[in-house]
Order: structure tokens, then sequence, then C-alpha cells
């Protein structure tokens, strides 16, 4: 099958086919640090850690660029109102926290989330403040062009020029008259008060700290701005793909888009957007309390099963949080898990997935890769993959080993693709620790399998629950028991 991607500019799924033959470059929208990242942020670097994986799967060389916005109007905000507990001297004064350090120990945390849910880190993730002289030139482009212009109020602010641009609205479909005013500067200096900053003078009160020199006066940047010069810088002006939330498409890439067309730039070929999370049917808000952060996932469940859950949806629709999400996500990736161990154990492989690499193509891994291709079709790809571990099952139960080889294989490709892959084969673990515990468990097996030929089932149970408590999960099967580590 053909890889077709979902583009929002042309409301189309169309067939994908890289700018260069082998190589796909995708820039997607990274953190505006200004605080703890929410399940959203989290989402969005998901689908697009799957959408890379499958592309390198697919045989290209992916070049990935994901942004990290440190110089942002609610940066300087939160840095000057708020401070946290942590940033109390000993003496219970609050220390000032200087905006830029607030900015970097948020990227941190960001950076920790990521990592714990197995999101890939991108080939670069450059920081706006380190693109300053780009944006210049960028700005200066769009004026020399006659698409920008300086504030009319003297205030060192930059404006674009929407009405310059006939296809202004065009990625989200709008009219220019229907819009409302963009609110990201004061509006006296604007021509028109759609017209959005390209760069901020240095406001009185504001920390010198958060303004450059510029040819318009000393300021910073505006959030459009920054990812149309970094994504060119490490991208080019054309390139394959640029993702993000669906919360972005406007302003944010409806402005993005725009100007860098504007200077003259092709820009991205693609557009695509992830859906929003909801919290049992309704827009998420710490107003009304019913948000749920990564950091309170992790803390109900472990970090592999919380990436099933976050990533278990079709990128593009809606992922609705309910208090029992997490318990059927576990539930999932138990079986998935209980499979693979089984199936290592009684098939006797010791070299884990590249061994496996070997095996040929399945018809689960041609219906997986039939749905990933289909722009990306995760939920019909996990049901090529739970069908897999059922028939896997099924053959270990009858002793059809080829048919339990088979699964096995395309179960840690799939898992692989879907950055699930974190069990290993029990015998991969290596090490003297490992030969005393398998010793260890062993003798309480052959103790069990004693007490259940006496019909002792008190005594049976009570070691199966020992051995449980212990992190050690006991199955029962025609031939004998098997037992595996519980995963974190």
């Amino acid at each position: 099958m053909t890889l077709r991607f979902y583009d929002t500019a042309s409301a189309e799924v169309r067939n994908f086919v890289p700018l260069v033959p082998g190589k796909v470059s995708l820039y997607y929208c990274g953190a505006t640090v200004q605080g703890m990242p929410h399940v959203g942020h989290i989402r969005s670097a998901i689908a697009f850690d799957q959408l890379t994986r499958w592309l390198q799967y697919s045989g290209f060389r992916v070049t990935v660029v994901r942004n990290v916005t440190d110089i942002d109007d609610k940066i300087l905000a939160k840095s000057a109102a708020s401070f946290e507990p942590d940033f109390e001297d000993e003496d219970g004064s609050v220390r000032e926290e200087e905006w830029w350090a607030l900015a970097y120990r948020y990227e941190q945390e960001f950076l920790k989330a990521y990592d714990t849910l197995g999101v890939s880190r991108p080939t670069y993730e450059p920081r706006a403040t380190g693109h300053i002289p780009e944006m210049h030139a960028l700005i200066q482009e769009l004026v020399d062009r006659g698409h920008a212009y300086p504030a009319l109020d003297g205030s060192g602010d930059v404006y674009f020029d929407v009405r310059s641009w006939s296809k202004y609205g065009s990625l989200t479909r709008q009219s220019i008259d229907d819009m409302q005013g963009a609110t990201d500067a004061d509006p006296r200096g604007k021509r028109d008060p759609r017209d959005f900053a390209l760069w901020k003078g240095h406001k009185e009160g504001e920390p010198t700290t958060a303004s450059w020199v510029s040819p318009w006066g000393a300021g910073r940047p505006g959030w459009h701005l920054e990812c149309s010069a970094m994504v060119t810088k490490y991208l080019g002006t054309e390139f394959d793909i640029h993702g993000g939330g669906l919360d972005l498409r406007f302003p944010h890439h409806e402005n993005e888009m725009a100007q860098s067309q504007a200077a003259g730039h092709s820009f991205a070929n693609f557009w695509m957007h992830n859906g929003m999370v909801t919290y049992e049917g309704e827009k998420m808000s710490k107003s009304v309390g019913n948000t749920v952060s990564p950091a309170e996932m992790l803390e109900l469940a472990p970090p592999r099963v919380v990436r099933y859950y976050l990533g278990q949806a079709h990128y593009r629709s809606i992922l609705d949080y309910r208090p029992t999400s997490l318990q059927e996500a576990a539930a999932a990736v138990e079986r998935i898990d209980g499979f693979i161990a089984k199936a290592g154990a009684k098939l006797g492989w010791t070299s884990g997935p590249a061994k496996l690499q070997e095996q040929p193509s399945t018809e689960w891994l041609q219906i997986f890769a039939a749905a990933m291709d289909d722009d990306l079709n995760v939920p019909q790809a996990l049901a090529a993959l739970h069908d897999a571990v059922r028939t896997g099952n099924t053959a270990l139960a009858n002793g059809e080993d080829l048919t339990a080889q088979a699964a096995l294989h395309s179960v840690l490709v799939m898992t692989g693709v879907l950055g699930l892959d974190a069990v290993q084969m029990p015998e991969a673990t290596q090490g003297k620790e490992h030969s005393a515990l398998t010793e260890l468990v062993e003798a309480q097996l052959e103790a069990r399998a004693e007490a259940r030929a006496n019909k002792d089932w008190a005594r049976s149970d009570a070691i199966r629950d020992t051995l449980k408590a212990a992190g050690v999960i006991v199955e029962d099967g025609p031939d004998g028991a098997t037992w595996s580590l519980q995963r974190d």
C-alpha cells in the first residue's frame, strides 16, 4: 500500500512522496517551557514519535526537529509573578528566579517526561533564543517584500501585514474579515487589528536580559516567527512535514505558513495535526478541575502503560480519558508481555529481537504495515498486534511452535515500531543475579507442583501469592507452570 497522510492544508489524505528520495524532513512544535508538561504536549510527542519510527522502519532516513520556545510572554509573566516553593531561601524569603532559569528548569521537566515515555530524542532540538540573527534576517526579508512594517506608534514592534498576503487564512480556511484581532501586541501600532507581531519592542518593566538589539530597536521575537526561522535553518525553505497539536492550527501555524511563504519559502509539503485529550467527554480545564497530568498518570501506571494509552487512538482523533483508562491499557500491555515471556521461555531464544529479525514477514505484519501506511492508523495496527498475541498463545497451548515463533517475531517487530518494546526475553538477562533468581523461583515452582500433586491447594496458592508479592507472575499451562517478572 502507498504511504498516505492527511494534509491539513488541503483537507485530504494524500500520497506521501518525500522531497528527497529516501529521506524525510519532519518539524513538530515542542514546548513553550513556562510550566510542567501537560497531557496534550505528551500525546503530540508520542504521535510524532510513532510517525518517525514508522518512517524509519519503512526505510527512510528521518531528520526530526522539535523546537523549544524559551522566550515568551507567558514565561516572562510567570517568572515575574510566581515563585516555586523550591526557590525559597532558608530564612523563608522568596528568591527571584530569572526567566531564563525558569525556562531551562521546565525544559528539563519536558525532557524527563519524553524520555520516561520512550519518545526518541529529535535530531535537533533548537531553542528560540539561540536563533535571533536568523529571525532578524527573516523580518528584514518580509519588510523588503512589503509584507511587514514597523509599528505606527514607535513602540519598536514589527508586524506582519495580513492583508498583504492573499493566501492568509488558507490553512484553516478562514476569511480575514471573520477573524478576531491578534492579541499579541497593542493594536494601536497596527494597520489592521489582525496583524501579528514579528518583533516586540522592549517594554518598561520587562527584564533587560529578555531583549536583543535589532534594526528596529531592542526587543524580542514574536512566537510565530521563532518556528519559521528555526525550521528554515535546519530543514531548509521547503521540507516534508510540519506537525503539532490541533490547537496550534490557528493562529500559530496559520501565521507561520503565511510569513514563510510571503518570504518566498515553499515551506511544509504536509501539515499534520494530532487531536486533543478530553476528560470524560469534556475539555480539560484547571478551573473546572478535570485535568490529569502526565506526572499523575505515571503515579497510577508504569511508563509503558501510559505510553500505550496516549498512543492507542488515531492521532487525529480525540483521546478521551476516564478513570478506568489506565487500567484498560495495563491489561492490554500485560497480555502482550505475558505472551512474549511465555513464548520466549518455551521456544528457547536467547538473543532477543535481533535473531528474530531474520524471520520472514507474516500476515500480521502485512496488516500492521497497511494500517500504518494508511495515515498512521494505530488502532488497526494494534488490532493486528493483539491478534498475533491471541494466536500465539493458542499456538503455545497446542504445541504449535512454528506458529508461536511467527507470532512472537511479529509482536516484537510491532511493539518496536510503536515504542512498546521495553520487554526483554527472560533469557536475555545475564549475570549471577539472574541465575540465582532462576534457581530460587524454579525451586518454589517445584514445591508448588508437589503441593498440587498432593492436592494441597492452600500451600499451592500460598506459594503463588508469595511469588506474586515478590514480582514474579506464575501462569499454569498444559506443559506445567511458567514464570515471568512483573514489568514496571
